[in-house]
């Protein structure tokens, strides 16, 4: 019972602490893929972000991320 809880404090020792609410460690399979946050704020911010995939005539899709950009596509269209 011992082994466990030194390789359970040697567990907490290395996690990250999320860089968004300081509340919650960071999962290690998270932080080895390089994310700094827990999942929710993680979920969070992704949240927050939109973005449209359009496809440009003959030619491949483009990802917009600003909503005026795609309007710009077709300047018949003003509104």
């Amino acid at each position: 019972m011992r082994a466990s809880r030194e390789s359970t404090r040697e567990y907490h020792a290395h996690q990250l602490v999320c860089t968004c609410c300081y509340a919650q460690r960071v999962a290690p399979a998270r932080s080895r893929i390089g994310y700094t946050t827990c999942l929710d704020c993680g979920e969070k911010a992704a949240k927050q972000v939109k973005h449209t995939v359009a496809p440009m005539n003959k030619s491949n899709y483009m990802l917009f991320t600003d909503a005026s950009m795609l309007k710009q596509l077709n300047p018949k269209r003003t509104t």
